[in-house]
């Protein structure tokens, strides 16, 4: 399990960076399949649309109370994500990430 992690970290590490890396990350992880990687890619492929659906929705509000609150929020999460991932742990994010592993068991 140990090596499976060490050979899933890059791919792992590389989907946090948004949407971009996780297009990466599942390109590293296409044929020498890391379940680690599989599963932060998940984590970061709803990150990623989770910050692109809510910022159009703000985008709509003139708030900077609401714009400043959904980028702390994106943002926790995202650090939260990264550093389990560098961590080598498999802990899903804060209120989305069994979500997240649900909505995309496909991609493995």
């Amino acid at each position: 399990m140990n090596n499976s992690i060490e050979e899933g970290k890059t791919a792992a590490i590389t989907s946090y960076i948004l949407i971009v890396g996780v297009l990466i990350a599942m390109s590293m992880n296409s044929e020498n399949k890391s379940p680690f990687a599989s599963f932060h890619i998940r984590q970061a492929l709803g990150l990623s649309i989770t910050f692109i659906s809510l910022g159009l929705i703000i985008s709509n509000f003139d708030s900077a109370m609401i714009s400043i609150t959904m980028w702390i929020f994106v943002s926790v999460l995202w650090t939260y994500g990264i550093f389990s991932a560098i961590k080598g742990e498999t802990k899903p994010l804060p209120l989305l990430g069994e979500l997240f592993q649900k909505a995309f068991k496909s991609i493995s």
